[in-house]
């Protein structure tokens, strides 16, 4: 009984915790927050995407690779 009681206590102190922070900025099309341009872009701006697309992409042929390379060395054994 004793570590349900303690159990829900920490439950309910990590929920009240987590209400109080508030880590997101304010919207920057919120009047109310102080403003912003209102220009309507899109959330990021023009972050590119090609170099992160790239590295996915060079990750998973190289764990490709290495996953044929472990099934052939280990037919071959």
């Amino acid at each position: 009984m004793k570590n349900i009681i303690k159990f829900f206590s920490l439950v309910v102190f990590a929920f009240v915790l987590s209400i109080s922070l508030n880590a997101q900025p304010p919207h920057p099309d919120d009047d109310a927050a102080g403003g912003g341009t209102g220009n309507g872009g899109p959330i990021g701006g023009a972050a590119g995407l090609a170099g992160g697309i790239g590295i996915l992409l060079a990750m998973g042929g190289a764990y490709g690779a290495r996953k044929i390379y472990s099934g052939w060395k280990k037919l071959n054994d």
